[in-house]
């Protein structure tokens, strides 16, 4: 297809939300070009899809960023992320969750207007059809699912129908997936595919963008790589939504964010925005392994045998002993993987609200270049994402101790008996950081008079007209979710907003 020169609205990323707000524009009647990073691969069903990314019982790997924890820490992280229409929409766990009512209204008593949960609440509902979202009966669940979901109520964790009840705290439910006969069903089939044959909407591949083009401190377009060609692409309003880690790394290469991080690459200073890149957070995450039982080996084999028997269908949430107004604790049984020789039966913890604070940083003008990420995990001075994780594996510890799980679950290997007291537990985190693949902030929102803030409450960068960002960067603190279904209500909201705006 033909990269157009100039159109009404330019969305920089068909991912989880670009391809959200791409399409609402659309059906709206606005003329919008969506560009996208990675390849197209066309409507769902198309053969070109790979076969990674569509099926729901592996994680995709195969159009990853991939970005990683360069020399951040002694061994290399992954910060997996999907180059291709879809995004990470393609390449994730497919569990949907919302978060609490908290993590919203939160945002709300900050002066965001437009984000409090009852304002959102529609939205979920309506991300929620559009995605297929359907939640498993616990009928459905496997044997090492059912488990930890059966044995949940002896640490006071309590057998419930969702975990998407805004306003519910601790508990044990099935998940909620966007799973539709074994297919991952990302934003490019529930979004994108129904606006596919609008005149008004324009999807180009391949196309990345370096960086957006400020004239008279408003936007006026875009310079992108498309297919080895360097472009000039002019736009009435142009929206970012590459996530996380690109959203920011284009605004720097635009001569947007902290002039001293400008200046030594030769950067024009376009705006000066001390938050841009900074902010940077994810949910600390711990995966806990046991060597399980033949008696649950036959079970699971059993299943197998029968059917559809994915790798995640339940999850826990709980409180630390530091949460005081809802949850901060998620718990996420996996069945067995198979890894050399040893069979590995897991469940991982994860603090939900981490205090520590990284930031996503450029070394270089190409944009090809991967970017410093840098999510200092476990640093917050206090301890705190710590003691978060620590409490969460004591309750899987007490739980898989209980009678009814104990015979189930064998011997834990990891991490193991050597970390059986707390002070030996807090030093294995410490050495041991890893991440829930929730990254979020780097463009946060806040008031004009707060120096860190990138966007205001209608995702409008702060100082230059025409310029939004769509995407989970502007979160100002990560929701208690995993953050797909919350991707998709930040794209719906902020297009939303776009098409108010224009009326």
């Amino acid at each position: 297809m033909t990269l157009p020169a100039e159109a009404a609205y330019v969305v920089v990323g068909g991912g989880t939300a670009g391809n959200v707000v791409a399409a609402r524009l659309a059906e709206a009647g606005h003329e919008v070009l969506l560009l996208e990073a990675g390849p197209d691969f066309g409507p769902e069903g198309s053969p070109a899809w790979p076969a990674d990314l569509v099926d729901a019982t592996r994680l995709g790997r195969s159009h990853d960023w991939g970005y990683d924890s360069g020399d951040t820490y002694p061994w290399t992280v992954g910060f997996e992320r999907a180059r291709a229409i879809g995004g990470s929409s393609d390449m994730n766990g497919c569990t949907q969750t919302w978060g609490h009512r908290r993590d919203y209204d939160a945002w709300a008593e900050a002066g965001l207007a437009g984000w409090a949960a009852d304002d959102l609440l529609p939205l979920f509902e309506e991300g929620t059809r559009r995605m297929r979202v359907r939640r498993y009966l616990a009928a459905e669940l496997t044997p090492w699912q059912h488990a930890w979901y059966d044995a949940a109520p002896a640490v006071g964790m309590p057998r419930i129908p969702t975990l998407n009840d805004l306003d519910e705290n601790a508990g044990f439910a099935p998940e909620d997936v966007n799973i539709q006969d074994g297919v991952r069903v990302n934003t490019a089939f529930a979004y994108l595919d129904p606006a596919r044959t609008l005149p008004n909407l324009t999807i180009i591949g391949e196309a990345l963008v370096d960086r957006v083009l400020v004239e008279r401190g408003r936007a006026t377009g875009v310079v992108t790589v498309h297919r080895g060609e360097t472009r000039t692409v002019r736009a009435g309003t142009v929206v970012l939504a590459g996530g996380a880690y690109n959203s920011p790394t284009v605004l720097l290469r635009s001569g947007i964010g902290p002039a001293a991080q400008l200046a030594p690459l030769g950067i024009p200073i376009v705006r000066h925005l001390p938050g841009v890149g900074e902010n940077l957070h994810d949910q600390p995450f711990l995966l806990m392994n046991w060597e399980g039982s033949e008696r649950m080996a036959t079970q699971m084999d059993a299943a197998r045998a029968a059917g559809w028997a994915p790798d995640e269908q339940a999850m826990g949430k709980a409180a630390s002993s530091l949460e005081t107004e809802a949850f901060d604790l998620h718990f996420l049984p996996y069945s067995p993987t198979h890894r050399g020789e040893r069979t590995r039966w897991s469940i991982g913890t994860s603090a939900l609200q981490p205090r520590s604070r990284g930031h996503v940083r450029i070394t270089s003008t190409d944009p090809e270049a991967k970017p410093v990420i840098d999510h200092r995990f476990l640093t917050d001075p206090e301890g705190a994402d710590v003691r978060m994780l620590v409490d969460g594996v004591e309750i899987l510890r007490e739980l898989a101790a209980t009678p009814a799980l104990a015979p189930l679950v064998g011997r834990e290997l990891h991490p193991g008996p050597d970390t059986f007291t707390r002070d030996a537990l807090v030093a294995h985190l410490y050495a041991n950081p890893d991440n829930y693949w929730h990254p979020v902030g780097t463009c946060r929102m806040g008031l004009a008079d707060d120096p860190l803030a990138v966007v205001d409450a209608r995702g409008r960068v702060h100082g230059v007209e025409g310029l939004r960002v769509a995407d989970c960067a502007i979160m100002p603190r990560v929701p208690r979710a995993t953050t797909a279904m919350p991707a998709v209500v930040v794209g719906e909201n902020i297009a939303r907003m776009l098409i108010e705006d224009a009326a």
